[in-house]
């Protein structure tokens, strides 16, 4: 339903999507949240007590935070995904091993998704377009050079 009210916010997002990493600011935060959210398990759950003071709170929260403002401040991808790649890092020693490491390893693929992301490169083609693109050049190349043998 591409007409519908539906295909026009589903092509405005993509639209946005496709101007910021959203997916490595999207995996930064949902890391530093999926380690915030294990600050609160139960201590029959958690692995290594650690710092459980500011730095147990503040490093997640950073995280999140850094995730969130990839989404919609990607001119300074470079720096939030530096800053998110040590913060998912020195979660492993505040806050649970990083989430179980969950939470860490999204954190740390997040911050290099972004930080490998450019914004002025082209659209890739999809394998579908390339066959497309190959079967149309290979049907007009005969007729060409038929057209240019009958001039």
């Amino acid at each position: 339903m591409p007409g519908g009210p539906h295909g026009k916010s589903r092509s405005a997002f993509r639209r946005w999507r496709a101007g910021r990493p959203f997916w490595g600011g999207l995996l930064l935060a949902l890391g530093g949240a999926e380690v915030l959210l294990t600050l609160k398990a139960s201590l029959d759950v958690i692995l290594h007590v650690g710092m459980q003071g500011l730095a147990g709170y503040l490093l997640p929260t950073v995280m999140l935070l850094c995730g969130v403002l990839i989404l919609f401040s990607p001119s300074q991808r470079l720096f939030y995904s530096v800053i998110g790649v040590l913060v998912s890092l020195g979660t492993w020693l505040t806050s649970n091993l990083g989430g179980f490491f969950v939470g860490m390893l999204l954190g740390v693929v997040g911050s290099c998704l972004t930080f490998g992301w450019l914004p002025d490169q082209e659209p890739r083609v999809s394998r579908r377009q390339r066959r497309k693109a190959a079967k149309a050049a290979a049907v007009a190349g005969p007729l060409e050079r038929e057209a240019g043998q009958a001039v």
